[in-house]
């Protein structure tokens, strides 16, 4: 169901999606659905949790791929906007349904994306500053430039992308 549930969303609003068409969709009763998720909110939970997962997965693969150390870490960043491009309504549900984390107070994160990019910080942050103040930062600009692109705000655009995430660390760490 949640295969299914991703294909919906990717051809629609999330807020779209109903219980119903899900049932639709996979050859089971409305009511089938209902064992499964309680209700619409426990659905889009459930999309929002998977989202993430392929996200992490997403940054995990870019890092690897870039090698590792400083150029993986910039890696991730890019690759956080290359997923919100590729999958705008997913990445817009996940946003919908947060998972709590307060980089502020010292959380770890509670999902998988947010451990990977804390445990990154806690390595590459600049000495003179609280790796949890960097990995918001470095959080905000990765989300910041993928909204701004999503709505149109600005081009979306591979090289922009590396620019902007690669400007940011090299400024922080230069």
């Amino acid at each position: 169901m949640i295969e299914e549930g991703l294909r919906l969303i990717s051809e629609g609003p999330a807020d779209q999606l109903s219980l119903r068409e899900l049932a639709r969709r996979v050859g089971v009763s409305a009511t089938a659905v209902y064992r499964h998720f309680p209700d619409k909110s426990a659905l889009m939970g459930a999309l929002a949790a998977e989202g993430l997962a392929r996200l992490a997965a997403a940054q995990h693969a870019a890092f690897e791929g870039a090698g590792g150390g400083i150029k993986g870490f910039a890696a991730t960043g890019a690759a956080y906007v290359r997923f919100a491009l590729a999958n705008p309504a997913l990445f817009r549900l996940i946003f919908q349904h947060p998972a709590p984390a307060d980089l502020m107070q010292g959380a770890h994160g509670s999902d998988a994306a947010m451990q990977f990019l804390l445990a990154n910080a806690r390595i590459y942050a600049p000495a003179h500053m609280d790796p949890q103040v960097f990995a918001l930062q470095a959080w905000s600009v990765a989300h910041g430039l993928a909204m701004l692109m999503l709505d149109g705000q600005v081009p979306a655009d591979d090289a922009v992308v590396d620019a902007v995430i690669g400007a940011h660390l090299a400024q922080k760490l230069g």
